[in-house]
């Protein structure tokens, strides 16, 4: 039953940044630094892993369903409510 729970966030990316970090929501919409240069998928990859890591999930459960060549990311994760995403995300580390 718990599979079938997905949320679904509005990321924007800021690539080639100092360092990678979940600034925080603005208008319905994270703000991400991530170090990597947005080149052949590698800022993606780096937007991926951070989640994953800030939000205990596997890699395969976040998805960049919309925007993968944009800074504004469509991104789907699986098994994960609305309610936890958002405490990870926000949460001050």
């Amino acid at each position: 039953m718990a599979d079938s729970v997905e949320t679904v966030i509005k990321v924007k990316v800021l690539p080639r940044s100092s360092r990678t970090e979940i600034l925080g929501k603005e208008n319905g919409v994270y703000r991400v630094k991530i170090t990597d240069p947005p080149v052949e998928g590698k800022a993606n990859k780096a937007l991926i892993a951070l989640l994953a890591e800030k939000l205990g999930a596997a890699k395969r459960d976040i998805e960049i369903t919309a925007g993968k060549t944009s800074r504004i990311k469509t991104v789907r994760l699986h098994g994960l409510t609305e309610a936890t995403v958002t405490q990870a995300l926000e949460a001050k580390t």
